[in-house]
């Protein structure tokens, strides 16, 4: 046998003295488990993606399935107040512990950890990065099936921690039918091919209205280009969500858990389907 230059990661020689690469991966709490971890990201503000985060848990949540909420939003968290969380933190000897939610969703986010939800997080970016990991490594997350990670827009700091730190799963792309979007979509596309790791889908919000007094449906943004767009990355479209009155009120009363449509359910199952072992 030639001699040995003890990179294990590129040598597929069986020895005594074989190691394999240590994982790239941040260390999961000691008493945590999370079976699967999607995150949810968009290339620009303002397009919904924590509305859509927080209704992919509870969809998710009514399935049976274990779920958790990663909110990586630390300057802009909303997550909390879509679940009507208010409580502070609370850690002992083998962590943090998650807030849970009315149906058993667990959550952590920087709004837990501040005196009061308006106090801004102003901080620098190695110490909002450093935030995300220890979201990762310290908080305790039992039993998890699945895990959603509620990205800041853009494909910056936290992505890239994101992407490099915990193993996703996959990522799901939320847009709105406006002409930029095309161009954020490959944004996001090209960097989550850079990172390997896989697109599930384009959810598309503010799609439409649906007036009711015609019953039809109205464009304000213009026709959507969404399924176009995905077709041409061969990435599915997990759903058109409208313009709604009464699911932003869920958002904003802390009611998501209670909303209703079917706007995702094919969604789900894709993501379902797409992420069984």
């Amino acid at each position: 046998m030639s001699e040995c230059s003890h990179n294990c990661g590129s040598c597929s020689q069986e020895c005594s003295s074989r190691q394999e690469p240590e994982s790239q991966y941040a260390q999961l709490n000691k008493h945590s488990s999370v079976k699967r971890v999607i995150g949810v990201i968009s290339g620009k503000g303002g397009v919904g993606k924590s509305m859509v985060t927080a209704m992919l848990a509870v969809l998710f949540n009514r399935q049976g399935y274990r779920v958790a909420v990663l909110d990586a939003d630390i300057t802009g968290p909303s997550i909390p107040k879509s679940f009507g969380i208010t409580e502070r933190a609370k850690g002992c000897a083998e962590g943090i512990i998650p807030a849970v939610t009315s149906t058993g969703i667990d959550i952590i986010s920087t709004n837990m950890f501040l005196p009061n939800e308006t106090e801004p997080t102003v901080w620098r970016g190695p110490v909002i990065t450093g935030t995300v990991r220890q979201f990762w490594t310290d908080v305790i997350w039992e039993n998890e099936d699945y895990m959603f990670v509620d990205m800041p827009p853009g494909t910056g700091d936290v992505a890239l921690t994101v992407f490099q730190s915990i193993p996703l799963s996959g990522i799901v792309i939320v847009t709105s039918p406006q002409e930029l979007v095309a161009m954020i979509v490959e944004k996001a596309v090209k960097m989550a091919n850079m990172m390997n790791i896989p697109i599930l889908g384009i959810v598309e919000n503010n799609s439409y209205f649906m007036c009711d007094q015609c019953g039809k449906k109205h464009y304000i943004y213009g026709k959507s280009k969404v399924d176009e767009i995905a077709k041409g990355y061969g990435i599915p479209v997990l759903g058109k969500l409208p313009i709604e009155p009464k699911l932003a009120e869920c958002v904003d009363n802390g009611s998501i858990e209670g909303f209703e449509g079917d706007w995702l359910n094919d969604g789900v199952e894709q993501i379902i389907n797409s992420t069984q072992d």
